[in-house]
């Protein structure tokens, strides 16, 4: 038996997220339908992360188990002769059989994009979350501060939440701009369900002089998700990479 781990891209558009899920099109699903077809045997795959609808990928890590012997630096070529044009296997390499892409992971990257300007893009309207408000620059990278460290993050997760404990460690949290495209990208040990989009949306208020800069530490230690801002679309978050030790 062997483990392989591989390194996985897609657009999210057309997809109901990463994990399978009943007469739905998922991520998992299509992946597995197109190992079983390159492996001819039956392949469960293991993600790092659970990707909402919508969601996009640039690094997402899988690992899947074959006894097949098809030589590692051949299956990205195999599967993604199969795959529809949305998901790309960028690369695969050969693990230990206890490595598992979820567990074994030490943090992420995630990348929330916004298109802001008083017009729409064409090009950008659905990999970027369009808002044409004006955003007070200065005020969205000292709301960024506010979040780095480790703090109890209910208050900015998605209601119904089943987790062991909310506590989570951002390491960074930043804003990269170039002209109308602002990207937050945040990096941490791990991110509750909704975690992310909530932040930005909290962000983008506090960027539009609706909330000051100090109700973060009251939602931090309040751990209410009525305080914070409003979950952002989908389609402008990306998970950029995942870090192991």
């Amino acid at each position: 038996m062997r483990n392989i781990k591989a390194i996985i891209e897609y657009d999210g558009t057309n997809y109901h997220g990463f994990q399978k899920q009943v007469n739905l099109p998922t991520i998992q699903d299509t992946l597995e339908s197109c190992l079983m077809r390159v492996l001819k045997e039956d392949v469960k795959v293991q993600g790092a992360g659970r990707t909402d609808a919508g969601t996009h990928a640039l690094g997402q890590v899988i690992n899947f188990k074959t006894s097949r012997d098809i030589p590692v630096n051949k299956i990205p070529l195999a599967l993604n002769s199969l795959l529809p044009k949305d998901i790309v296997v960028k690369a695969t390499e050969e693990m230990s059989l206890d490595f598992h892409a979820q567990y074994d992971s030490t943090g992420k990257h995630y990348v929330y994009k916004i298109y802001n300007a008083r017009i729409p893009s064409v090009f950008h309207h659905k990999y970027t979350y369009f808002f044409p408000m004006e955003l007070n620059e200065e005020l969205l990278r000292m709301g960024c501060l506010e979040f780095i460290g480790t703090h109890n993050f209910k208050g900015f997760s998605a209601s119904g939440a089943s987790v062991k404990t909310f506590e989570r460690t951002i390491y960074s949290l930043e804003l990269q701009r170039d002209g109308a495209l602002w990207e937050i990208h945040v990096k941490g040990n791990g991110f509750l369900y909704n975690m992310v989009r909530i932040i930005v949306g909290t962000l983008l208020e506090i960027a539009q002089g609706k909330r000051e800069i100090s109700s973060i530490k009251e939602i931090l230690r309040t751990q209410d998700r009525t305080l914070a801002g409003k979950t952002v679309p989908a389609h402008g978050l990306y998970l950029q990479e995942v870090y192991y030790a």
